[in-house]
């Protein structure tokens, strides 16, 4: 494709436009069509595989648009931020389905770009573009959870390897993970400086996961064990002992990310669907057709006034963002604030479902009701992952306000 330039974006859109028409699967226009939702986190399982998201990313990664602004040189698109924005305007235009969503593409691809070696980067960066690897997040440990720093699994130097020894817990889809990016200590007489950053393949002799089923019945999380894991150590990025570096700058994508899946409506942020049409449903409507309960009325409004605002602030803190090459900061605001919307709607859900809200499973219970349920339980989470509420506000008083002196 041509460099269609900032002055010509109009002949980018035109362009993407037909290409995205020309080479969408012609199953995924199917309303009907059996697609594994599993597929567009890509991995080793679906190497190959005749699903039809699959086949959608395959022809994505080929033109690097499952990474639009990524350089070339390593698969992605080299796309512009506005020929990036154009390019994802079309893809919603289109009603595409999503071809890829990991954390390679969205937390390690990121931080790879900024603190890796070449080599590392020729490695890793074209099977996260390609979704051939699927990786998970090693960070949170039984004993370190808010306070991230005090982690203890231990990776000693054996002279040609490095050998891992320790647990991680609340590891996102470790059990379907093929690869682990994981913090370590190297240094046991430093508590941020002695912290490294490695990756490791989930295949290695030694990696154990045991899935932790949640209060809302799903199993989304696990914990990961390391009994004498082999890594080489070129599996090492940055500097050693420089790993606190490498994971607060991760945990700014991370909160990003969130939050804007929070902020979609759907994903971590518990039911998804038009908020106002289901109290309808429910309670129906007064003599002007608003719904009839005023007080749920106005709370459901301020929801989406806020959900609103929310969502422009986190387009003009991405935009920031690209503009300073990397998130700030900030993250921990829209990250705090995203959780706290997600719960809220979530419990307005239930709220608007009425007796319908309390259902768990059986007959009189529709699917959306149950989804609703569970999703408001599941919700509950939001203000743990990428970081707690209460840590999130830390980083806002010392690094956004100043009021503290930084860590």
């Amino acid at each position: 494709m041509a460099d269609f330039g900032a002055d010509n974006l109009e002949a980018f859109r035109g362009e993407a436009r037909a290409w995205l028409e020309a080479n969408y699967p012609a199953e995924l226009r199917d309303p009907n069509a059996q697609v594994d939702e599993e597929a567009v986190w890509g991995g080793r399982k679906y190497q190959g595989s005749a699903d039809p998201i699959s086949t959608w990313r395959a022809r994505l990664a080929e033109k690097g648009w499952t990474t639009p602004t990524w350089p070339k040189e390593y698969g992605g698109g080299g796309l512009s931020a506005a020929e990036a924005r154009v390019l994802n305007q079309e893809l919603a235009k289109g009603r595409y389905a999503t071809a890829l969503a990991s954390f390679g593409v969205w937390m390690l691809g990121p931080v790879l770009l900024e603190y890796a070696t070449e080599e590392q980067k020729k490695e890793h960066l074209p099977r996260i573009v390609r979704g051939e690897i699927r990786w998970c997040q090693g960070y949170s440990e039984p004993g370190a959870g808010s306070d991230l720093a005090g982690l203890a699994t231990r990776c000693e130097d054996k002279g040609d390897h490095y050998l891992v020894n320790g647990s991680k817990i609340w590891t996102s889809y470790a059990d379907q993970a093929d690869w682990i990016f994981a913090l370590v200590r190297t240094d046991t007489s430093k508590k941020h400086e002695g912290i490294s950053f490695l990756l490791i393949d989930m295949t290695t002799p030694g990696v154990e996961t045991r899935p932790i089923k949640l209060i809302s019945g799903s199993s989304p999380f696990c914990e990961t064990f390391f009994t004498d894991v082999k890594v080489p150590k070129g599996n090492l990025v940055g500097r050693l002992n420089g790993g606190w570096e490498i994971a607060k700058r991760l945990l700014q994508y991370e909160r990003q990310n969130i939050s804007g899946g929070m902020g979609s409506g759907g994903g971590a942020g518990g039911a998804a669907g038009d908020l106002g049409k289901i109290a309808l449903k429910y309670h129906g409507a007064d003599e002007s057709g608003r719904l009839a309960d005023s007080d749920l009325r106005t709370r459901i409004t301020k929801n989406r006034m806020e959900m609103q605002a929310f969502l422009q602030t986190v387009r003009r803190v991405e935009a920031e963002s690209r503009a300073s090459k990397g998130p700030s900061a900030a993250t921990s605001i829209i990250k705090y604030a995203a959780a706290t919307m997600a719960q809220e709607r979530s419990e307005l859900m239930v709220e608007a479902l009425g007796f319908q809200g309390l259902g768990w499973e059986g007959e009189g219970y529709s699917p959306e009701e149950i989804v609703a349920i569970r999703g408001w339980l599941r919700s509950k989470g939001n203000s743990i992952e990428g970081g707690t509420s209460e840590v999130n506000l830390n980083v806002v008083a010392k690094r956004v306000l100043g009021l503290l002196d930084h860590q």
